[in-house]
């Protein structure tokens, strides 16, 4: 049986912003409604664009802002949008498939969702300056806990000429990234970008870091224009004004989206012990051997994590790390959680007397 050109179903009009047959099916009850589905591009205060099948929409969200942060609406949301009034509004969004969400500077240690519906995350290091492994781990804790896959883009390759000195570089960071694979790309002589661009164009990509990290350049490479403004970096410390300052989603020219996001002073933990697990997942597999369970590779005989560091068979900078990254995620957690509050006490109450009953015996042997 052949077919004609004409016989062959046309794509979704969508379909290049990511729309696939399962979120068809999840909007089915809106589409009775009379509601199109769109998707988020961009969001202001109040008002967010959307991309439609008949194009980009101006949307009010008056029926989409609830109390809670990580439910109001974002860029990667898929959205019910009532078109047939002035103004439109969105009317709901459909479930996340994934969430890239950090922790505010609030002292209610709330959490603040940067982007939805992700299936890479980018973590640009710039390599301009000295590399900060201990902010790479946080980043990539983040972004296992979303549920997105992360890659380590380290950018202006071009400043480490030397073959060698740029190998180093690449195996410190993935010593910091089991499981990330982590690729050097210079935007300003286009090395690395064809492999990049064909990992982001299976999906939708947010690209993370700090100011200064190159992003913007990257995007414009992938994007293969200058959509996004660029700054120079100061000299001294690397770091840039924000050029991004808000949220985009953007359409590759090679497939996929891309949602480049304002450079990230404060990185914050949001209940990411299963992230953090994943950074350090070296550190999880020898806690198996540990002799007591609720071991915390401190001072406990029989641990195999403190045995492994002592052989040089773990780096003391990747358990001082896991540790200070497990005591902020177990802070935000418990101003949240009255649980883990009272879990906390009774664990630091444990320390205490375990610490006490070490120095009587110190006192002893003085004695």
């Amino acid at each position: 049986m052949s077919f004609s050109p004409s016989s062959v179903p046309s794509p979704h009009p969508l379909a290049s912003y990511g729309w696939d047959d399962a979120w068809a099916a999840e909007f089915a009850p809106y589409l009775e409604r009379g509601l199109v589905p769109g998707r988020v591009v961009r969001v202001d205060r109040g008002q967010c664009d959307v991309v439609t099948a008949d194009g980009l929409v101006r949307v009010d969200t008056e029926f989409v802002t609830p109390n809670d942060p990580l439910r109001v609406i974002c860029t990667g949301d898929w959205a019910a949008v009532d078109v047939g009034g002035d103004p439109r509004y969105v009317q709901a969004y459909l479930p996340r498939r994934t969430a890239f969400v950090r922790s505010t500077s609030s002292k209610r240690s709330e959490g603040q969702i940067l982007a939805a519906n992700v299936d890479f995350a980018i973590v640009a290091v710039s390599l301009a300056v000295e590399l900060d492994l201990g902010r790479i781990e946080r980043f990539l804790a983040l972004a296992w806990e979303s549920g997105a896959q992360p890659l380590v883009v380290l950018t202006k390759a071009d400043l480490v000429p030397d073959a060698e000195g740029l190998s180093y570089l690449v195996q410190d960071v993935e010593t910091a990234a089991p499981g990330v694979p982590v690729l050097p790309v210079s935007a300003t002589d286009g090395v690395g970008l064809d492999v990049l661009a064909a990992v982001v164009s299976g999906g939708t990509t947010v690209l993370l870091g700090q100011s200064g990290a190159g992003k913007s350049t990257l995007a414009n490479a992938l994007l293969g224009e200058d959509v996004m403004a660029v700054h120079t970096t100061r000299d001294v410390d690397g770091k840039g004004r924000h050029t991004t300052t808000t949220r985009n989603l953007l359409v590759l020219p090679g497939g996929g989206v891309l949602i480049d996001t304002p450079g990230l002073r404060g990185v914050g933990l949001f209940d990411a012990e299963s992230g953090v697990g994943q950074v350090f997942s070296e550190i999880e597999e020898l806690a198996e051997s540990c002799r007591f369970q609720d071991c915390a590779h401190v001072a406990e005989p029989g641990c195999a994590v403190l045995s492994a560091v002592a052989s040089g068979g773990l780096a003391e900078r990747r358990l001082e790390s896991y540790r200070k990254l497990l005591r902020e995620n177990q802070r935000i957690v418990a101003k949240t959680d009255a649980r883990v509050r009272a879990e906390l006490r009774k664990e630091w109450k444990r320390r205490g007397a375990v610490g006490r009953a070490a120095m009587e015996v110190k006192r002893g042997r003085w004695q």
